[in-house]
C-alpha cells in the first residue's frame, strides 16, 4: 500500500501557547480512495487539514508528497501543487457573485482581460454537475447557508485537484444534495482524485469511506479499513463509551407557552412559510423536520422577529409578540439560537466570555455602567452548563473549534432565561459527544417547564428527545408524529423517500 499513498504526515505536531493542537500525528492519504477523518470538537482534524494543504505551517514533523518532504508556504502553493480544501466555515465573499467566488483569486484571463464568459460557462457547469439551480450572477449573499455550501463545493471542484479535502462540506445539505455530492466523491476517486473526508455524520460518512482515522485529543487512536469498522468502533474510539441523543424526557406539560396562529411569510412568488399554525407547551420538545426550502428556517426566523410576516399571529404566553423588536422578544423571554453560527450568533472580535453575555447584557448594566462581577457570574456559569473546552473566558472565539463555538452560542441564549428556546440545526458542525451534551441540556430545560422548539435535516435527530416531530413541506405543516414513529414515515412525509 505504501507506492498508494500521495500525501502523508510524519510526526505532525502543532502547538499555539501553551496547547497542542496536534501531537505527532502520522497520517497517509491513498490515491484514489476516500479517507475519512473522525473526532470530537477540538480533536485536531481541521488543525491537521490545514497543515495539509498549506493554510498553517506545522510546530514540527514534516509532509510528504509523492515520496518527497515538502514545505507548503500557503494554501496557494498547496493547490499549485493540486491539494485543495473545502473549509468547514465558508470562506465565501458575501457581495461577489457565485461565478466571481468560484473563481476568486484565479480569475481566466482572455486577450481583452478577465473572460466573464468561459468563467460563467464553467460556473453553470459545475452548478449542473451538482444539480443545483444556481445562478453564477446570483450574489453569494443572498443564498441560504446550504446553497452557499454548494458554492464552496464548486469551487473546489474547479481546481481540478489530485487531493480533496472536505471538512464537514455536508453540515449545511439537505440528504438530496448529500447524495448528489456523494455521487460526484465516487465519480472523482475513479479517477484516481484522492479524497480526505472529515463529519460528524457518522452513518452517513461510512457510505463512501475506504479508511478510516480517529484523532483524540490531538493524537491519532485508532485506523483501519472499511470492512473493519462500524459505527460502534468509531463511537468507541472517539469518546470511549457509546453515546445516544437521550429520549424524550418524562414532563408533565404545562400550559401553552408559544402560539402560531395562520403565519404567512411571502417569498418570490410563493409563500415561504404559508398559514402555518403551531402550539408548544411549557416543558415540550418539538422537532421541526424537512428538506431544504421547506421553510423551517423562515418559521424559527420569523417567530424570533427577524423576519415580518404579512399575516398571522405569534404569541407567548397569550401576550402577542408581533409588534416587539428581536431584543424585545429576547427580553420577554422567546429565543432563537441561529443556523449560521458565524454570520448571526457570533461576533469575531469578541472575547468566549463576551459572546455568551451579549444577549444578557440587561441584566448586568443599567444605564451606563456595567457589574463586571455579574458578567462574569453569567458567564463562568454558560461555560459549565453548556461545557464548552477554552482556555478561559478572555479566549478569542475564534480559537475555539467549531463545536465549541456551537455550544458558545446555545450558552449565550441559554443565559437569558428563556421560558421558549428556539433552535435553528442546533447540531450542526458538532460531535456525537457534544451532540450529546446539548441534547440532554435541552431535555433538562424541558424538565424545568421551558419549551423547545428544534429544526433538523438530521432525520435521526427527530427520533431522540423530541416529545412531538412536524414535518414541514413548502412552507406547511404536513404531517405531525409521536415519538414511536420511524425514519422511513418522517421521510416519506418529507417527499424525502417514498413510503414503504
Amino acid at each position: 500500500m505504501t507506492q498508494d499513498v500521495v500525501l502523508a504526515a510524519r510526526n505532525v505536531a502543532k502547538s499555539y501557547g501553551a496547547v497542542n493542537a496536534l501531537k505527532g500525528v502520522n497520517f497517509d492519504i491513498h490515491r484514489g480512495q476516500v479517507t475519512t477523518l473522525f473526532g470530537e470538537n477540538g480533536a485536531g482534524k481541521s488543525t491537521l487539514m490545514k497543515i495539509l494543504s498549506g493554510v498553517i505551517q506545522p510546530t514540527s514533523g514534516e509532509i510528504i508528497l509523492d515520496g518527497q518532504a515538502i514545505t507548503f508556504d500557503n494554501a496557494s502553493h498547496a493547490r499549485a501543487r493540486g491539494i485543495s480544501i473545502i473549509h468547514q466555515e465558508l470562506s465565501l465573499a458575501p457581495n461577489l457573485s457565485v461565478r466571481d467566488n468560484i473563481f476568486m483569486g484565479r480569475e481566466i484571463r482572455g486577450p481583452m482581460g478577465v473572460d466573464f464568459a468561459e468563467e460563467t460557462r464553467q460556473a453553470q457547469a459545475l452548478m449542473a454537475e451538482l444539480e443545483q439551480d444556481i445562478d453564477p450572477a446570483t450574489p453569494v449573499g443572498a443564498l441560504r447557508l446550504g446553497q452557499q455550501q454548494i458554492v464552496e463545493i464548486a469551487r473546489a471542484l474547479s481546481v481540478d485537484s489530485r487531493i480533496l479535502i472536505m471538512d464537514e462540506p455536508t453540515s449545511a445539505l439537505s440528504a438530496s444534495e448529500v447524495e448528489v455530492l456523494f455521487k460526484v466523491i465516487r465519480d472523482l476517486t475513479a479517477k484516481g482524485v484522492s479524497i480526505v473526508y472529515i463529519s460528524h455524520h457518522l452513518e452517513e460518512a461510512l457510505q463512501i469511506t475506504h479508511h478510516a482515522v480517529v484523532l483524540r485529543d490531538g493524537t491519532m487512536t485508532a485506523y483501519a479499513p472499511r470492512a473493519e469498522i462500524d459505527l460502534n468502533w468509531i463511537v468507541r474510539n472517539m469518546v470511549g463509551e457509546n453515546y445516544d441523543l437521550g429520549s424524550p424526557p418524562e414532563v408533565t406539560f404545562g400550559a401553552e407557552a408559544l402560539t402560531v396562529e395562520g403565519l404567512t411569510l411571502p417569498g418570490a412568488g410563493f409563500n415561504l412559510v404559508d398559514n402555518l399554525s403551531l402550539s408548544v407547551r411549557k416543558g415540550e420538545i418539538v422537532c421541526i423536520y424537512g428538506l431544504m426550502g421547506a421553510g423551517r428556517t423562515e418559521l424559527l426566523e420569523t417567530i424570533a422577529g427577524r423576519l415580518r410576516p404579512s399575516a398571522g399571529r405569534i404569541l407567548l404566553e397569550g401576550a402577542e409578540m408581533g409588534a416587539l423588536s428581536i431584543a424585545e422578544r429576547i427580553e420577554t423571554g422567546l429565543a432563537l439560537v441561529p443556523e449560521d453560527r458565524q454570520r448571526d450568533g457570533l461576533v469575531q472580535t469578541m472575547s468566549v466570555g463576551q459572546n455568551l453575555s451579549l444577549a444578557s447584557i440587561l441584566s448586568f448594566t443599567r444605564g451606563l455602567f456595567t457589574s463586571r462581577r455579574a458578567e462574569a457570574a453569567i458567564i463562568d456559569s454558560s461555560i459549565k452548563r453548556v461545557t464548552v473546552k477554552t482556555s478561559g473566558p478572555a479566549a478569542p472565539i475564534g480559537s475555539l473549534s467549531g463545536g465549541n463555538q456551537q455550544k458558545v452560542v446555545i450558552g449565550k441564549m441559554m443565559a437569558t432565561n428563556p421560558r421558549v428556546l428556539l433552535l435553528d440545526e442546533p447540531s450542526r458542525g458538532i460531535d456525537i459527544g457534544a451532540k450529546a451534551e446539548v441534547f440532554r441540556l435541552l431535555a433538562e430545560g424541558a424538565r424545568q417547564g421551558l419549551a423547545v422548539v428544534y429544526s433538523t435535516s438530521e432525520v435521526g435527530e427527530c427520533l431522540s428527545i423530541a416529545h412531538r416531530i412536524i414535518v414541514m413541506r413548502k412552507g406547511r405543516i404536513v404531517a405531525e408524529f409521536g415519538p414511536e414513529t420511524t425514519k422511513e414515515e418522517i421521510m416519506a412525509a418529507s417527499g424525502e423517500a417514498k413510503a414503504a
